[in-house]
């Protein structure tokens, strides 16, 4: 990452992929504490945050209510633009179909996740929804960031919830 330093101020010049990610997984321990499962996302552009969610379908009784889906929303209100372009989402959790048909409408450049998703992922699991060239929108992907912290945080929450079901 490159950095430069204006008056007093240090400014990040370029992405710090790993600072980002560290927010979402801020978020998706949010998710955790209010017994979802803990995803959490963060939308950027020009390196500033826009607006950061978690999941949240069990809080809202919203199947939709992914933590891609929360943060979409809110920023689609914020910019009061239902497309998004120019921004990057970093999501602790590969997304799935629903999320990356989401994604594409907004009109997202890049999307940033940690862990794969095996039973669900849709950028590259189970298969890649951002590479179908029939579609009009594509996305830049880039997966395995704090790959190894996003996927505790998934198989500590599901450990848990085993355990307490003894």
């Amino acid at each position: 990452m490159k950095h430069r330093i204006v008056g007093q101020m240090f400014l990040m010049s370029e992405p710090d992929h790993t600072y980002w990610m560290r927010v979402a997984l801020e978020e998706a321990s949010k998710a955790a504490l209010q017994d979802e499962v803990p995803v959490g996302a963060v939308l950027v552009q020009d390196n500033q945050e826009i607006v950061r969610g978690h999941n949240q379908p069990i809080h809202d009784d919203d199947p939709t209510a992914h933590a891609e889906i929360v943060v979409l929303r809110m920023a689609a209100k914020q910019l009061e633009n239902y497309r998004l372009p120019n921004t990057s989402l970093y999501v602790t959790l590969e997304p799935c179909l629903m999320c990356a048909g989401a994604i594409m409408n907004a009109r997202i450049a890049k999307v940033y996740f940690g862990a794969k998703d095996a039973k669900t992922g849709c950028a590259g699991s189970v298969m890649n929804a951002f590479d179908n060239l029939q579609l009009n929108h594509h996305c830049e992907i880039t997966g395995g960031i704090l790959e190894h912290d996003c996927a505790k945080v998934l198989q500590d929450f599901f450990k848990i919830k085993r355990l307490s079901k003894g």
